[in-house]
């Protein structure tokens, strides 16, 4: 069996331009991950997917109406539309969601929460409101390090 290993000079390995940014950039995006890794296992703890904790987060909050079009959750998912026909179909049929055809224009479907739904999006906003409060404090710590760090080595020390 063969090894192959490569073998760099020094100069090979640039650093980057700016690493302190891309440091504060890799941090940000594991905290990122973490708050999205937590509200993954806690929609699965609701009993719900992933994908249907953010469309109850979307009829609910993303328009400020309390309910939203098809189109609009699209948005704000960043799915296809008929992805998210889909998702809505599931949802309905699983008693998170209620469609109604639009009163001005019946190619509109209104998605808004049943009962059942919005208990479930009450619970887990509580669980995520803890959470995103507790990783919020981390990302802005991480990066107001960089910045204190500059003030320090800018500002003289006083006599």
């Amino acid at each position: 069996m063969t090894t192959l290993r490569r073998h760099h000079k020094v100069s090979d390995h640039k650093p980057p331009a700016d690493l302190d940014l891309i440091r504060r950039l890799a941090r940000f995006r594991y905290h990122l991950r973490q708050f999205l890794r937590f509200s993954e296992k806690a929609a699965r703890g609701a009993g719900i997917t992933p994908q249907q904790h953010q469309l109850l987060l979307g009829v609910a909050g993303h328009t400020g109406r309390g309910w939203a079009h098809v189109g609009e959750l699209a948005e704000f998912l960043q799915e296809r539309h008929n992805a998210v026909v889909g998702l809505v179909d599931r949802a309905t049929r699983s008693g998170l969601v209620r469609k109604e055809q639009g009163e001005d224009d019946r190619r509109f479907v209104c998605v808004h929460l049943t009962r059942r739904g919005a208990a479930l999006l009450t619970q887990l906003s509580q669980l995520h409101q803890e959470e995103a409060g507790r990783l919020a404090s981390l990302v802005v710590e991480a990066a107001r390090a960089p910045l204190r760090a500059r003030s320090a080595r800018r500002s003289p020390n006083p006599s």
